[in-house]
């Protein structure tokens, strides 16, 4: 037991002559590769999160400057503002409501009679 804890802390594995050192080499450097892929795609999750956040204040923020327009444009647009307004204009509203208007048309007159004049 002892020759295989002193024989792996002096790294006696790695230096042998044998075929076995050589897999052992592939092995540590398959495994560092792996370890650096992994560091890689958490770093690039953790990013895709933040921005994921940040999108979704950014979103917050908008829906509420949208309402916030809305609410303004539905007063701006009610009756009284606009008459309001106008009378700083001297234009006041009208006493007479509005009437409307139809517009008889005429019947055309044969289609073959517009086509030979």
């Amino acid at each position: 037991m002892k020759h295989g804890v002193y024989g792996i802390l002096k790294a006696r594995f790695l230096i042998n002559e044998d075929a076995n050192a050589a897999k052992n080499w592939r092995f540590i450097v398959f495994v560092i590769l792996l370890a650096i892929i992994m560091i890689a795609n958490t770093q690039r999750y953790e990013q895709k999160v933040f921005k994921i956040i940040a999108l979704t204040n950014e979103v917050k923020e908008l829906r509420s400057q949208f309402v916030d327009r809305r609410s303004e444009l539905m007063k701006l647009k009610m009756e009284s503002t606009v008459s309001e307004k106008m009378e700083a204009k001297l234009i006041f509203p009208s006493a007479v409501p509005p009437v409307k208007i139809k517009v008889k048309k005429a019947e055309d007159e044969n289609f073959f009679k517009k086509l030979w004049q």
